[in-house]
């Protein structure tokens, strides 16, 4: 399995307040992220794939509505995950 117990504490241990924090958004931004580049390079391999391909697309969505509420509620907290992940806008 590609996502272990300790690789979600560790995620949620840098991007979270603390490890145990698994409902803060930055938290749940990092790892649907990090399930993201991994469903990506599953699907480049595998470009048939259309369950894992629906997957991708609801998590991006997912992941979308969680930055848009962090843009609405605490814009200095969507900046630092933008930057942080490397993600685009």
């Amino acid at each position: 399995m590609y996502l272990t117990t300790e690789k979600k504490q560790e995620i949620f241990a840098q991007h979270g307040a603390v490890a145990t924090n698994t409902g803060s958004a930055e938290g749940q931004i990092a790892l649907f992220s990090f399930r993201i580049s991994h469903l990506t390079e599953h699907l480049k391999l595998n470009k048939k794939d259309y369950g894992t391909q629906r997957a991708l697309i609801s998590l991006v969505g997912k992941r979308r509505s969680l930055l848009d509420y962090l843009k609405r509620k605490h814009i200095d907290r969507y900046r630092a995950i933008i930057k942080e992940l490397n993600l685009r806008k």
